[in-house]
């Protein structure tokens, strides 16, 4: 059975939740594509050789939620050789046998074109930076929230503006806008978009 789930959205608006919710509620695969690019860009050195040689170790380091990781992530991810490396490892977990959930910035646009459920899941920045704040430890953490803010906006920019595979909502993607829903809310919109069209 091969069936594909396809998650997109920006940084923090709660599409690695969702996705790792679908995929233990169906029984499906998870695969979080941003640590793929997150991991290159902790690496370092040449961008493609890191991706053509990116290993089960390198996506295990500990370092590759930071906010630096996600920015460096970003900067990869607009390298051409470094995307065109990845697809085909995103590609074929996408199409495995048992079903698979993918998120990512470029799904259910370029990877999997094909993915019979696309769900596009955003929320406005200012909610998104205060996410973010809170998870790198709010008051008591290292940046102010308008320095956080000002970082989501710039990913944004680059995720979107980018030539190759920008960030965008795939024609047939249901849109869920996370900035005034619970966790429990979104996913449940979730697991009715997936159940209405997975019969296993």
């Amino acid at each position: 059975m091969i069936f594909t789930v396809a998650i997109d959205g920006p940084a923090a608006a709660g599409k690695g939740t969702i996705g790792r919710r679908v995929a233990a509620a169906f029984g499906f695969a998870h695969l979080d594509t941003g640590l793929l690019y997150r991991a290159v860009g902790a690496k370092g050195g040449d961008p493609v050789a890191a991706a053509r040689g990116l290993g089960a170790a390198d996506l295990a380091r500990d370092d590759l939620r930071t906010l630096e990781a996600g920015q460096a992530a970003s900067r990869v991810a607009a390298i051409p050789g470094v995307r065109a490396a990845l697809v085909d490892f995103q590609r074929r977990f996408a199409r495995a046998e048992g079903g698979a959930v993918l998120d990512g910035r470029d799904i259910g646009t370029v990877i999997c074109p094909e993915a019979e459920v696309k769900l596009y899941v955003t929320a406005s920045a200012e909610v998104r930076a205060r996410r973010r704040w809170q998870e790198l430890g709010g008051e008591a953490g290292a940046k102010p929230l308008a320095a956080v803010l000002a970082e989501v906006r710039d990913r944004d920019a680059r995720d979107m503006g980018r030539a190759d595979a920008p960030l965008r909502a795939a024609a047939d993607a249901l849109v869920i806008d996370t900035s005034d829903l619970t966790i429990e809310a979104a996913v449940a919109v979730a697991l009715a978009a997936v159940r209405a069209k997975f019969t296993p």
